[in-house]
């Protein structure tokens, strides 16, 4: 017979599923915040929300080389990109500049739409299960 296969306590499960819920309703709301933003201020707003979209995972295009050379995991990231993608994963990050968006002096709303495209980037991933990576380049479980 076959190893017995590990089961998730239910609490823990219900946990998840709600953690998750909520990243896709924040997703979603960055998302129509983007929209809202590129309709009020034009197509630049959108370009940039779009591109922020987008922008987070090209950390993972750091040492592609290398890591096809070293034959990596699928899935594992190189470990010299780790900080950067982590760096560019995390929900402060973006929220801290719209902080100093919202109170300083510079104001252009195409740079407010590229944050909401960041902060809609991050929110879909953690919402799909895509956290940060341990030093080695694996997904945290």
């Amino acid at each position: 017979m076959g190893a017995a296969t590990p089961v998730t306590p239910a609490p823990r499960r219900t946990l998840t599923v709600v953690r998750r819920a909520a990243w896709f309703g924040g997703a979603l709301f960055w998302s129509a915040f983007a929209v809202l933003e590129a309709v009020k201020h034009g197509w630049v707003a959108g370009l940039l929300a779009f591109a922020f979209l987008l922008a987070p995972d090209l950390t993972m295009l750091i040492g592609v080389r290398e890591a096809a050379s070293a034959g990596l995991v699928r899935g594992r990231l190189l470990p010299r990109a780790v900080p950067y993608y982590n760096a560019v994963h995390h929900p402060l990050v973006p929220l801290a500049l719209m902080v100093v968006y919202t109170f300083g002096v510079f104001v252009w709303a195409p740079a407010f739409a590229a944050l909401c495209g960041w902060m809609a980037h991050i929110s879909y991933d953690r919402a799909f299960g895509y956290g940060p990576r341990t030093k080695e380049g694996f997904q945290r479980g």
